[in-house]
């Protein structure tokens, strides 16, 4: 969150009682969770960390007539919450809420991670949080389609094959005759190659360390080629939050910014001691090389 678009919205708080009101609850929540806010403060990005230190980002629509009406909202999620409101109610009840909602999701999305993590999804950039379905390379052209349930994901999952027809109909027969082996307390991937009778092929290690992910801050994976950015047009993520459990990327360049805006921030020779954006553990980043 920009100092300067703070200093907006503090502007704006003084001059309506709608203003000040979504100013008052920002504040209730954490300016630090803040993404993204519309400039008459009818729209706000707020990023909400799970249990696990999975990122979330949390949209939130504010109709004029607010509170009154209830706010709209969506995220990345497989469905939405029913939103309890009341004219008590204020933005932290309905982070608050989310955040309930993202614990009982935490199973499904265990089970779609031991997938994206193991196997050689279809479009895994394109891979969502909120697809209960994911489309597995299995060699020779053939495909498998799982469709994880959000409620037990445990369970069998559906499952659909697809390729070409000798291949897909031993698989097909392979999984009817062993559905019964099956077992919840088993390990996903375990179920998966016994119910048909033979191993996976295996997301390369290469194909892992290669995956490119969007900034945390500017949401590019690259940054855009012009003289603002100089000898660093162009270049890919290059920094890794330092917690295992968050591991957000960006550009060293994005977040030097940042931590620069952040008065908690120290700085000793060439390194820039502060917080990540999204989970705030302590992280440290080499201003060198960087934009000054």
């Amino acid at each position: 969150m920009e100092v300067n678009q703070q200093a907006r919205c503090r502007e704006l708080a003084m001059s309506s009682s709608f203003y000040s009101a979504v100013y008052s609850e920002i504040e209730e929540v954490g300016w630090e969770h803040l993404v993204r806010v519309g400039g008459d403060l009818n729209f706000l990005i707020f990023r909400v960390l799970d249990t696990k230190g999975r990122v979330h980002v949390l949209e939130i629509e504010l109709d004029k007539a607010y509170p009154k009406v209830p706010p709209m909202v969506s995220a990345d999620v497989p469905y939405i919450f029913n939103l309890e409101w009341t004219m008590n109610s204020r933005l932290k009840n309905l982070v608050q809420q989310f955040e309930e909602h993202l614990e009982k999701l935490q199973g499904f999305w265990y089970t779609l991670d031991e997938i994206d993590r193991s196997l050689q999804i279809v479009d895994s950039k394109q891979a969502s949080r909120a697809i209960v379905s994911r489309q597995i390379q299995l060699g020779n052209d053939c495909f498998m389609i799982l469709s994880i349930s959000i409620n037990d994901p445990r369970s069998l999952p559906e499952c659909r094959f697809m390729g070409s027809g000798i291949v897909v109909n031993s698989l097909r027969k392979t999984w009817k005759r062993n559905v019964d082996k099956w077992v919840r307390d088993n390990a996903f991937l375990e179920n998966l190659e016994c119910l048909l009778n033979t191993q996976l092929p295996r997301l390369a290690d290469e194909e892992k360390n290669n995956h490119l992910d969007e900034c945390g801050i500017c949401y590019a994976q690259y940054l855009p080629i012009g003289d603002e950015h100089t000898s660093n047009s162009g270049i890919a993520t290059d920094y890794i939050c330092e917690n295992n459990s968050c591991s957000k990327a960006f550009h060293s360049m994005c977040l030097v910014d940042w931590m620069r805006s952040i008065t908690t921030t120290r700085q000793s020779f060439n390194v820039l001691f502060g917080n990540c954006p999204y989970c705030s553990e302590p992280n440290a980043v080499k201003i060198n090389s960087t934009k000054n």
